[in-house]
């Protein structure tokens, strides 16, 4: 194995790459149009370009790979995460051209990636799953009479593919069509597959996954468990590994049950099994403890979700804890080597935690754009294991595109202790600045101190059950971040047209507050005029950023513009907090754009028409869903925020749209409509 092509873009690339590198072994990058200038392009010793810039014209053409290798001398091919990781019958077209597969065979595949095939075979191995339905027939009425005898609430899953799409809870009959009909949609969308399955929901689960690792010469083992139960829209955001609920006798089941599904479908290379994890409600650590306790089998019990056939997000917290680098392991197996460990041998320390940082805003919307600005964290390792490791792909002046997923990075700190990991972490996260687009930073540093979560008892349902407490927080932040430095900040920023000699008055808006001052320039900062006045001093910190102190208090905040329409936009940062405002001080004090808004369904996001509920002359209740976009691999429905009766539509099925765009236009007379 002299070269790789990597299948696959962005942080994985970038992450297989450096494994590659580091052995000696040279590597291709594969990129659309939309990716000519990434990260993993410039740092592969070759790379090919695929033309295109959506995933089926790029990342999923089995022709253009394989072209790509034949261009290229590639020997050898690595799917990464996700695109077609998972694709038996493209691993079968790499074998037949000849070329090495890291990663496990497609017999394999096929019989875990099927979750119907998959829950059979793990019952013959004795594998516990969850009582369901996933034969052929796919009719309504056939899903109605096994939801019936199942039980409600039951979950509905796309058979096919991963990544929480094609999944809906349903919790009465009255739902269940809708519910199935739904999930279908997404899953043709994303995996071209809408075969579906039903089984009885776990309403209070823990997401526990076990790691395991097959060689061709019939050695398996399992390197622990990650713990993935915090999740928006079935999909995970921070992972840790051991897992707070998992004791060493419960981890030995469970990594005995993970292996034997394994070694029953003849796996080889890196494989995860994922379980819920029932029954682990109460682990909150004993009056004066630092760690919770887990425990163990004692009411606890899994069932088996599913197996991802391939490398996980995730992987790295695993690598933290074992000392492994598992790309490594996945290049020696598929070069047809032996495991390096045994079962015996396999050890754990310390606690690891990773986030994956995203481009979306609190509320989990995702959004495309330029990245401004970008500093990770100081000290900071990137794919390979360290106290604080940061696998990433994200430069300033990057465009951050609608074609793929959100994910712009993970943030991974490897402790002695699980509460100093989550401290590290929150502190690492604070000195992380990506600028220019929402991420989810502030959100992910609010959930890492919440009490529960430091308690070990976060479960699926965490973000869902806390999740209007923590974005709550997070805005009350960034009022007093605003109110406390956005003056300074842009002032010092931009001094063009503000007259030193005089007071000038400002208005800054933040979320529909506006913050109106009066303000004038002085030797090193400013004076904000007021019952007191403010004196706010400003020095510059050398990297772009300012350190204001008022009160003897010094702080340290960015700000950069930003796009947008209408009045100057910015986006600041003040450790860990975002905040974006609106500069209303050289506007009309009325905003007459509001009352046409008002009457208007704009798009907040780049993104492809699905679906659209509504036609001229319809009325629609506040919250109806009117359109349907798909952006960045996720449907999102946008509806009217109050009752509106529709005059227009604006768009159709399959068009492209931006942000701002009008899809929809109301009656005037009924005019509430804004996107949710």
């Amino acid at each position: 194995m002299k070269r790789i092509l990597i299948a696959n873009r962005g942080e994985i690339a970038r992450r297989v790459i450096a494994t590659a590198h580091r052995l000696g072994i040279a590597t291709v990058a594969v990129y659309s149009d939309a990716d000519a200038g990434a990260l993993h392009v410039r740092e592969a010793t070759a790379a090919f370009a695929l033309g295109g810039s959506t995933s089926a014209e790029s990342y999923l053409r089995v022709d253009k790979l394989l072209a790509a290798a034949r261009a290229t001398g590639a020997d050898a091919v690595h799917p990464g995460y996700g695109f077609l990781s998972e694709d038996a019958a493209f691993v079968q077209a790499v074998q037949d051209a000849g070329l090495a597969w890291i990663g496990p065979p497609p017999a394999a595949i096929r019989a875990l990636g099927d979750k119907g095939a998959a829950k059979a075979l793990a019952a013959r191995q004795g594998v516990p799953c969850l009582p369901g339905y996933a034969g052929e027939d796919q009719s309504p009425e056939r899903f109605a009479q096994e939801a019936e005898r199942i039980g409600y609430p039951v979950m509905v899953k796309a058979v096919a593919g991963g990544g929480g799409r094609g999944m809906r809870l349903v919790a009465e009959a009255a739902r269940l069509a809708q519910a199935v009909e739904g999930a279908r949609a997404e899953a043709l969308a994303g995996f071209g597959d809408g075969r579906l399955l039903i089984e009885r929901a776990v309403l209070r689960p823990r997401h526990v996954e076990v790691q395991v690792f097959a060689d061709a010469h019939g050695h398996c083992v399992h390197l622990g468990e990650r713990d993935c139960s915090v999740q928006r829209r079935h999909q995970k955001i921070i992972e840790e590994s051991p897992s707070p609920a998992v004791s060493p006798e419960l981890r030995e089941r469970m990594g005995a049950c993970a292996v034997a599904l394994a070694q029953g479908a003849g796996y080889v290379g890196a494989g995860t099994v994922e379980f819920l994890l029932e029954g682990c409600d109460d682990l909150s650590a004993p009056s004066g403890g630092s760690e919770p306790r887990a425990a163990g089998s004692v009411g606890a019990r899994f069932f088996l979700m599913e197996m991802n056939t391939r490398l996980q997000v995730e992987h790295p917290v695993t690598e933290a804890v074992t000392g492994l680098d598992l790309v490594e392991w996945q290049i020696r197996v598929a070069r047809g080597e032996a495991l390096a460990l045994t079962q015996e041998q396999v050890r754990w320390s310390g606690h690891a935690i990773e986030v994956r940082l995203c481009a979306e805003d609190e509320n989990y919307t995702p959004h495309a754009g330029r990245i401004a600005h970008f500093a990770g964290p100081a000290g900071a390792a990137r794919f390979e294991r360290a106290p604080l490791r940061f696998d990433h792909a994200i430069e300033a002046g990057a465009e951050v595109s609608p074609f793929y997923d959100a994910m712009l990075g993970k943030l991974i700190v490897h402790a002695a202790t699980r509460a100093e990991a989550i401290d590290r972490l929150r502190a690492a996260l604070a000195r992380t600045e990506v600028l220019g687009l929402p991420t989810n930073r502030g959100l992910l540093i609010e959930c890492l101190g919440d009490a529960r979560f430091r308690a070990g008892e976060a479960l699926i349902s965490f973000l869902e059950e806390r999740g209007d407490a923590l974005r709550a927080s997070l805005l009350e932040k960034e009022r007093i971040a605003h109110d406390r430095q956005a003056l300074a900040a842009i002032l010092t920023t931009n001094r063009e047209g503000l007259p030193c000699a005089f007071a000038a008055p400002r208005r800054l808006r933040h979320r529909e507050q506006v913050l109106a001052a009066a303000v004038q320039a002085q030797a090193g900062g400013w004076q904000v005029l007021g019952a007191p006045p403010r004196r706010i001093a400003v020095e510059a910190a050398g990297d772009g950023s300012l350190r204001c102190t008022e009160d003897g208090v010094t702080r340290r905040v960015r700000a950069v513009p930003a796009a947008g329409g209408g009045a100057p936009r910015w986006h600041a940062q003040s450790e860990g907090v975002d905040w974006w405002f609106d500069d209303l001080s050289f506007a009309p004090a009325a905003d007459a754009g509001r009352a046409q808004a008002a009457a208007e369904l704009t798009a907040p996001f780049n993104g492809r028409v699905v679906r659209i509920h509504a036609q001229p002359g319809q009325p629609l209740a506040a919250g109806e869903a009117a359109v349907v976009i798909e952006s960045m691999k996720l449907e999102h429905s946008l509806a009217p925020r109050g009752a509106a009766t529709v005059a227009e539509v604006l768009v159709s099925e399959g068009q492209q749209v931006s942000p701002g765009q009008v899809l929809l236009r109301f009656e005037v007379p009924a005019a509430r409509g804004e996107a949710a």
